[in-house]
């Protein structure tokens, strides 16, 4: 007899743990996900929820000699210098200052990176333009005169391929890196000028065997942001 209380208990207990393994991965295998699992994977993202149903992400996913061709251009750069680019406000304050300096540390001490080992650092950072070894390459993007609710939806596409992704035994790293090389990348990717690289991911399958990805960044105390009335 079918129980459909048991069948929604499954699905939710699925995507609890999704959820749960899901982090950010900084490098990967060389074994490439199957084309058609990843067209699923790019389409049933689309259907995030999205103010007056706009879906305002353009999706390019490379592999191959074109994501090649990507990283090189990339690489040739120069990088844009607009500030509004940028991943984070110019002067970060508390507690948001704290936490992206502890997240930086800790990545790096994973690594074995010190504080003063600048080279290495900048290696480390340099990673960004291979998508950290990841086989695929995914690039969305957005017309720069949608708003800020456009970003948000945008931010739960994101979310909503990755949490799908993790589901599947795959990894992924999202990268507000790639925001910085609109004048390099458009021309290549044919993009109107209007558009703009609103991130990058990297996908692909995790290495294991990676000591950067068996560090996980922490998650701030509920109380610090949580607020729960009439309950």
């Amino acid at each position: 007899m079918h129980n459909s209380h048991t069948d929604t208990a499954a699905a939710a207990s699925a995507v609890e743990a999704a959820l749960l393994a899901r982090y950010s991965a900084r490098a990967f295998t060389h074994q490439e996900p199957d084309p058609e699992l990843l067209r699923r994977l790019l389409v049933q993202a689309g259907r995030a929820a999205s103010g007056g149903n706009l879906q305002p992400w353009q999706v390019l996913a490379l592999r191959g000699a074109a994501l090649a061709e990507l990283i090189a251009t990339a690489r040739q750069g120069p990088a844009d210098e607009d500030e509004r680019q940028l991943s984070y406000p110019p002067s970060l304050w508390e507690p948001y200052r704290s936490r992206r300096y502890k997240n930086g540390e800790d990545l790096y001490a994973s690594l074995g990176i010190g504080r003063d080992d600048k080279p290495a650092r900048l290696a480390q950072l340099a990673r960004n333009f291979e998508f950290f070894g990841a086989p695929v390459g995914i690039l969305v993007c957005i017309d720069q005169r949608m708003g800020h609710a456009q970003w948000i939806d945008l931010g739960i596409y994101l979310q909503s391929l990755m949490l799908q992704a993790s589901a599947h035994g795959l990894a992924t790293c999202a990268q507000g890196f790639w925001r910085r090389y609109q004048g390099a990348l458009k021309p290549l990717l044919g993009l109107p000028e209007h558009y703009m690289i609103a991130f990058g991911i990297a996908l692909g399958y995790a290495d294991d065997s990676a000591p950067i990805n068996q560090w996980r960044a922490d998650r701030a105390d509920p109380q610090q942001w949580l607020q729960m009335r009439g309950f």
